[in-house]
């Protein structure tokens, strides 16, 4: 069994009991399994990761995802490796594969594609203007989806004049469950205090990045939502951590505490999906002082070397509302 699958089920067997104490569990007659609003959607991220290599093998992917007909799918970023060239073809490129995805694909960038342009391995490319480009392609229509069906998107540029640039932050419903994509990567969210381009850059968007986790939180309030599932690229490295608390420099920790405040006041399940460090897990979600948010599980998706998903199960009317299942494609393990 490879490692991965181990690490799953291992997760998957301490998650299940936390899943379902999200909320109080009704009286056994209102309990419903696989309900009429049921739904599922797959995650994955950090993929294809070593270019041309693991093109065939995205392929293969996504096939095995068409077949499945998920309501929709979620990439979390990170469309190449940190060494790949961030050039306007592999871009392209990457573009033209999402485009193959049957149903509606949503994206949110991650650090590869922008961030850490700047190395000399990936071209030594100015990370924001990478960022317009990245803006430019994939976020050309910011009311829908990419994917060969697309589907409707309420973006912040949409919806917060303010906040016009930010086009790839997303949201949408579905069955009573509240979805939206933050903008938050690796590499410490772009943060870096000694370039002042990237430390402006940082704070505009962190900035934007809190205000759209508050106005979609109070939005899935407002509709009485079921749950609310929100998708970024970034690991918030806590684990490194003896404490897991943030140190005060991290450029994540505005963000956590917006997410926390919004998982308090909705009070019922939040599912935080990323990827960014390449190996599938499933845990409670930390706040900034290392302390777990009752109401919140984190997926970190498959990646890298490990071309596979997740496929999420919604039961919006029952207690816990989150199921998963690995999607492995067996020719991918070879």
């Amino acid at each position: 069994m490879p490692r991965s699958m181990r690490r799953l089920l291992k997760s998957l067997a301490g998650a299940t009991a936390l899943a379902g104490a999200l909320v109080p569990p009704p009286a056994p007659a209102a309990e419903t399994i696989g309900g009429e609003r049921t739904f599922s959607f797959v995650a994955l991220g950090d993929m294809p990761y070593r270019l041309p290599d693991d093109i065939a093998k995205f392929d293969r992917l996504i096939a095995a995802i068409n077949a499945l007909k998920p309501a929709f799918t979620i990439h979390v970023g990170d469309i190449k490796g940190s060494s790949t060239p961030c050039s306007d073809a592999m871009l392209q490129q990457s573009l033209d594969q999402m485009q193959t995805f049957e149903g509606p694909l949503v994206y949110t960038p991650g650090d590869n594609e922008w961030t850490d342009c700047h190395r000399r391995e990936a071209g030594a490319f100015d990370p924001r203007e990478r960022l317009t480009k990245l803006r430019s392609l994939f976020y050309a229509n910011p009311g829908r989806s990419l994917g060969k069906t697309p589907m409707v998107l309420e973006s912040q540029a949409m919806v917060m004049a303010e906040f016009a640039p930010y086009v790839e932050n997303a949201r949408f419903e579905r069955n009573g469950v509240q979805v939206f994509s933050v903008h938050v990567v690796g590499s410490n969210n772009g943060f870096e205090a000694q370039d002042p381009a990237a430390a402006s850059e940082f704070f505009a968007r962190d900035k934007a990045n809190v205000a759209w986790i508050e106005n979609s939180f109070k939005k899935a309030q407002n509709a009485n939502a079921n749950a609310v599932v929100v998708f970024m690229q970034a690991e918030f490295d806590q684990a490194r951590l003896p404490s897991g608390a943030m140190p005060r420099q991290s450029g994540f920790a505005n963000v956590l505490d917006a997410l926390e405040k919004g998982a308090q006041a909705f009070g019922k399940p939040v599912l935080i999906v990323n990827g960014d460090e390449h190996f599938i897990e499933l845990k409670p979600m930390r706040n900034s002082r290392g302390k777990p948010i009752p109401n919140m599980l984190k997926l970190m998706v498959y990646g890298e070397n490990d071309i596979h998903a997740v496929r999420v199960i919604v039961d919006p009317d029952s207690a816990g509302v989150f199921g998963f299942v690995p999607l492995i494609v067996p020719e991918n393990l070879k």
